[in-house]
């Protein structure tokens, strides 16, 4: 009798201790509807102060830790610039620090003082226009592991669906809730020193890397023209390789700005999105029309000149 007593009593604990369990994972937020929406801001603008950090996300929890330990009382901010779904977590940029002052308040110098002997840096964010964002309860630590695994996926699908460009991710403790902001418009104003510095790198590396591809083109051009003045006459050869020359030359342009295009989509500090765009009228997205209407121009008058020259030649053998 006594063995089924000690049985009912552990029983009893366990299914208390999984009913406490449950209780805690709802208090923290497991069931708390997620919204996504574009509008204001929840914030003005701030001054925050911070560390730089490359590496797994996961590993920004003691960066958090080391920021509230200095003071205690102010909101934690983070700002994730990569996506970690195409980037390897060993190359993810991300900051963490604290946000210091925000609107027209100043930051104190004591606090900037404090923040600087524990080798944090000062930046200061304006206030976006536009985001899109979304809040979720900040109850417990727990909290924050509902919030990754459940915010994320209703923006990366809201943003998707609507082809909006919305980036850094902002992640704000404030309180008791987390909030969620990608700015749609001033993203570039958003990425503190060493992230621009990382870009800029970045952006001349992959210019060099497209000056490279070009000469290789240009050297291949001049071979295959080489190559068929051995085996030609002297006038069959003359006009193939004024056909050939236009195509090589082309074709490096063409690829140049494919990767232009490419390393400009990745940059990510200098998008806009398409609510940008129709806030702001004629804005800097609707300047580079003309340039594009152009260089198609120009493309179709070279497509012209390769459908004349082969008729010409053509010709020419058939007086003979």
């Amino acid at each position: 009798m006594a063995d089924w007593v000690l049985v009912g009593l552990i029983g009893a604990l366990l299914v208390l201790l999984l009913l406490t369990l449950f209780g805690f994972a709802i208090y923290s937020g497991l069931f708390s509807e997620v919204v996504v929406s574009a509008g204001s801001p929840p914030i003005r603008n701030i001054t925050l102060a911070y560390k730089f950090k490359v590496g797994p996300y996961g590993e920004c929890g003691s960066l958090f830790t080391e920021s509230c330990s200095i003071s205690p009382k102010l909101c934690s901010i983070g700002v994730y610039y990569d996506n970690p779904h195409t980037v390897p977590p060993e190359k993810c940029r991300y900051i963490v620090g604290c946000i210091l002052s925000e609107g027209e308040e100043k930051p104190s110098e004591d606090l900037i003082r404090l923040f600087h002997k524990f080798g944090f840096k000062i930046f200061s964010f304006p206030a976006p226009s536009h985001v899109v964002m979304a809040t979720f309860p900040f109850t417990t630590p727990f909290s924050i592991q509902l919030a990754v695994n459940r915010v994320y996926p209703a923006l990366d699908t809201y943003i998707k669906e609507r082809k909006l460009c919305a980036h850094p991710r902002l992640e704000i403790y404030k309180g008791d809730r987390i909030y969620f902001v990608c700015p749609l418009a001033r993203q570039g104003d958003f990425y503190v020193p060493e992230m621009k510095e990382l870009e800029r790198k970045s952006r001349v590396a992959e210019a060099d890397d497209a000056q490279t591809d070009i000469t290789g083109t240009d050297t291949l051009s001049e071979t295959s023209s080489i190559s068929l003045e051995a085996t030609t006459d002297n006038r069959e050869t003359s006009v193939a390789t004024s056909i050939l020359s236009p195509f090589a030359a082309g074709r490096g342009r063409d690829e140049l700005d494919n990767r232009s295009e490419h390393s400009y989509s990745e940059s990510g500090a200098s998008g806009s999105s398409f609510e940008e765009l129709d806030l702001e009228g004629n804005g800097d997205g609707l300047a580079g029309q003309p340039s594009d209407l152009g260089y198609a121009e120009e493309q179709e008058t070279t497509k012209a000149n390769w459908a004349k020259e082969p008729t010409a030649l053509e010709k020419e053998r058939g007086e003979e």
